[in-house]
């Protein structure tokens, strides 16, 4: 069998180094839902970090690959676009928590919900990117377009008041409550249930709660990934690598949420800090081009980024560091 289109290019890549890639990405959900998780259980905050931190070492030791066979340009971009899609992430996860709380999703399920999420969180990703670098690619001025975005969407950010919709108005909730037939109870970890029409009596299927929080949970990543992609295609229009470290970030979301979902309320600067992240990856592509030079340095932008998510984190902890742990727990 002739296996020489594996060195042929695909998205600027080789096309084994697409297939390691998904064959990398396949084994670990493979191992994460059919070994770590094949029984159902609630998972703790401390099993959320240990898995957390295997999904963080993994993902920057894929990095280091990176950096090594590809060059030091491409690793430096993969690690800054991990970081940020890490930190951005983390407002998504306390949309879910919102998500799971109004559903009253049973702990020992959400595992469920979040491992199908990630799993069409990652195939919304690739048709974004993908359509993203198609754009870029073809228009080079689409980049300005990303960047000017980038700085409107982080200063809306700064100045955006804090108030929360209640999540029963949400109108895909209503259109999915008018237009299907949804269950109030739980069916065990079921996401659709066949039970007797309350009119006809005939077995029909019914879309029980688990399945209605999955439906807003990946429409609340379509709207997150609308600041995500932007922001990585400021920092390369290399799709391998934005594509790369947006998945390996978002594989261990699902782990971190367990743990981050119990403090949310401590992070209270966090907005801010993406805020200026968002506002500065934006800025940067203007600066390289009013200074006349190809980019911003890549070491650079990876340098500012940690330390602004790094200051807005640990000032979040040090200013909520005598809230008592019930209160930060709920």
């Amino acid at each position: 069998m002739d296996f020489t289109f594996l060195l042929d290019a695909w998205l600027g890549k080789p096309v084994w180094m697409w297939l390691t890639f998904f064959v990398i990405v396949i084994a670990l959900l493979v191992f994460d839902l059919g070994v770590l998780h094949r029984k159902e259980h609630e998972i703790g905050v401390k099993e959320s970090l240990k898995l957390s931190a295997f999904y963080i070492i993994f993902g920057l030791s894929y990095g280091a690959w990176v950096w090594f066979y590809i060059g030091e340009e491409s690793g430096i971009n993969y690690v800054t676009g991990f970081v940020l899609e890490k930190s951005l992430a983390m407002d998504n996860i306390f949309v879910i928590a919102t998500i799971f709380s109004y559903f009253a999703v049973p702990r020992k399920y959400q595992h469920r919900v979040l491992f199908w999420g990630i799993l069409g969180v990652i195939l919304l990703r690739g048709i974004m990117i993908g359509a993203g670098a198609a754009l870029v690619t073809r228009f080079d001025w689409v980049l300005y377009i990303f960047a000017a975005f980038l700085v409107f969407t982080g200063i809306r950010m700064l100045f955006m008041d804090e108030e929360e919709r209640p999540l029963a108005e949400n109108p895909l909730i209503r259109f999915l409550r008018r237009h299907f037939r949804v269950t109030d109870e739980y069916h065990g970890s079921r996401f659709v249930v066949r039970l007797p029409h309350s009119k006809t009596g005939k077995s029909v299927l019914y879309m029980t709660p688990l399945l209605t929080a999955l439906i807003l949970i990946e429409i609340a990543d379509v709207i997150f990934a609308v600041d995500s992609v932007p922001a990585i295609f400021a920092i390369t229009t290399d799709p391998f690598i934005v594509y790369t470290s947006n998945v390996f970030a978002i594989l261990g979301l699902r782990a971190l949420f367990f743990a981050l979902s119990a403090m949310q309320e401590r992070f209270i600067y966090l907005k801010y800090a993406l805020a200026t992240v968002l506002i500065f990856i934006g800025a940067k592509v203007f600066v390289a081009d009013m200074l006349d030079v190809a980019k911003i340095p890549p070491l650079l932008s990876l340098l500012v980024t940690v330390v602004i998510l790094a200051t807005g984190i640990v000032l979040s902890l040090w200013k909520t560091r005598e809230r008592p742990e019930s209160q930060a727990a709920k």
